[in-house]
């Protein structure tokens, strides 16, 4: 077998030659020697060398694995591509109740009586949450017990009892943690078993596990960042087709809806303004200010002046096809048609870098500050000593705003240590996949780029980064209230002529789609779940 052999993974499945199946096992003498303690940020992480590691890599983390003559990336159409050394075969599209296939495809071969005890033992204290970690090797090479059936036999059968306890959702856990106490052993043989259960055109939590389990894997590779970066949101080839970011606003209402009423409490506070001055900190392709032009434009006694100041990271112009100038363009061609006064200012600055001569202020003007799904891409107290989280709350205070919005995702992954993080995910993105799963078919192309593009690299970020390469820092609306009153504003509650309107909207989507108003806040949510929240404030010392 050649060792560059280059597998494709589709949606379905991996295309692996008939012969590679038939013969592929772990090496009878697997030894833990290529795993090395230690980390940058100071914690007792395993990390394993690049060889172990390239049997589990789909998501193009090749950049970190300078030493390794294997790369992974994507095929045109949008599908990782491989081009590794495996020991196993990937099956992405093993469903987890097909336990009928052969036990000794991706499994772990053990040599001997004492480390079939050894891993018996770990698998009972992952099954039963005993952390005691004593484990008696004597007691149990006299039990006899590893005499009794073959090793593999016992392996699987008490990996099939965890798979019939928690399914995906508990291998998924139990794997973080064996990662978090440094057990590689059993996380080879986890790793080995996910393989075989996730899919990323299967069930939503199929498809979310294919993710997480990339983040797990990235974790041990200290590749996170690289495939954050690799999966940046890209307009597609075909220039007639919405970017994949605009699909997800379409099938995903979370966002659509929460630009929306961030638009409606800017529009409630500039209804008796004649010069409007839009501070947008994230504009991305500036979709969000479309509709509120054109609501502007049908203002009773005509329409404000417009000025918009757009700030986004020049590395964006990846997710437009170009330079902040492409959404001027965009956005003049609307007012002009809609006769509306408009001008852009386009701000090509990351938000850590934003100062006050960067907003272009001018007299007269009435502003409103836009930090739409934004802010918590900012390094606060935790991260670093400056605190650019509420340093641009203060920024935006100075300005004396007649209105500051704020969309964010109503989740913590922000101080959450590993698990609690690592659980946090798995239970705010299983919300978002399964109501994917009611707009697009799984096997639709575009809903596998979609969550490829758009979903994967928030989840690997989030699993496999920790300090300043983990960007995408959630906090719960309680912690954003607290910095913006700590910032001097109070809240500003939303019209109830806005909340009606996204009510009335929500209609047309799934009846499992929710929408609470609590405390002047909107949730927008999926069933029990709140996805997102949006309010909006003003400064304390305004009447």
């Amino acid at each position: 077998m050649q060792t560059s052999q280059k597998h494709k993974i589709t949606g379905k499945c991996i295309d692996w030659p008939v012969q590679e199946l038939e013969s592929y096992c772990w090496p009878p003498n697997q030894s833990l020697e290529p795993y090395q303690s230690g980390s940058d940020d100071g914690s007792n992480s395993v990390q394993p060398s690049v060889p172990n590691l390239e049997r589990y890599c789909t998501l193009d983390s090749s950049s970190s694995m300078q030493n390794s003559s294997s790369t992974a990336s994507f095929s045109p159409d949008g599908s990782p591509v491989s081009q590794q050394n495996y020991t196993y075969p990937l099956d992405l599209h093993h469903s987890p109740e097909n336990t009928c296939a052969s036990p000794i495809s991706g499994s772990c071969v053990i040599d001997n009586e004492n480390d079939l005890g050894l891993m018996i033992r770990q698998l009972e204290t992952a099954i039963l949450g005993n952390d005691s970690g004593d484990l008696d090797l004597h007691a149990i090479a006299a039990s006899g017990r590893a005499t009794e059936v073959s090793v593999e036999a016992e392996r699987w059968k008490y990996m099939k009892e965890m798979i019939a306890r928690g399914d995906l959702k508990e291998l998924l856990c139990t794997c973080a943690k064996a990662i978090e106490r440094n057990d590689m052993y059993m996380t080879d043989c986890l790793i080995a078993q996910l393989r075989q259960m996730v899919s990323v055109s299967g069930e939503p939590m199929q498809r979310l596990g294919a993710y997480m389990l990339e983040g797990l894997v990235a974790r041990l590779a200290s590749s996170g960042s690289s495939i954050y970066k690799a999966l940046r949101c890209k307009e597609p080839a075909s220039p007639e087709l919405l970017s994949y970011m605009h699909i997800l606003y379409e099938i995903c209402p979370y966002f659509k809806f929460g630009y929306m009423s961030a638009n409606g409490a800017i529009a409630e506070a500039m209804k008796e303004e004649s010069r409007v001055h839009i501070i947008d900190f994230q504009i991305a392709q500036g979709s969000q200010w479309l509709t509120l032009i054109n609501a502007l434009a049908g203002r009773p006694g005509g329409p404000p002046s417009i000025r918009i100041t757009g700030i986004d990271d020049p590395t964006s112009a990846f997710a437009r096809g170009g330079g902040l100038e492409i959404v001027g363009q965009r956005l003049r061609k609307l007012a002009e048609s809609c006769k509306v006064p408009f001008e852009f200012h386009a701000a090509a600055i990351s938000g850590t870098e934003v100062q006050l001569e960067n907003l272009g202020i001018q007299p007269g003007e009435a502003i409103a500050v836009n930090f739409a799904l934004m802010l918590h891409h900012m390094p606060d107290e935790s991260v670093d000593t400056q605190n650019h989280r509420d340093r641009l709350l203060r920024l935006a205070k100075s300005l004396s705003p007649k209105v500051v919005t704020l969309v964010e995702q109503e989740a913590n992954t922000n101080t959450a240590p590993f698990i609690p993080r690592f659980l946090e995910t798995m239970g705010y993105f299983s919300s978002i996949f399964e109501s994917i799963d009611v707009s697009l078919p799984r096997e639709h192309k575009e809903r596998i780029n979609v969550e490829q593009h758009c979903l994967a690299r928030e989840i690997v970020n989030i699993i496999a980064c920790e300090g300043q390469e983990r960007v995408e820092r959630y906090e719960l609306f309680g912690k954003w209230r607290s910095r913006f009153i700590m910032a001097g504003f109070t809240p500003s509650p939303l019209s109830p002529f806005v909340n009606a309107t996204i009510k009335t909207l929500l209609q047309s989507y799934c009846d499992k789609y929710t929408l609470e108003e609590r405390d002047g806040v909107l949730y927008l949510g999926w069933m029990d779940r709140a996805i997102i929240a949006s309010c909006a404030w003003r400064c304390l010392t305004e009447g």
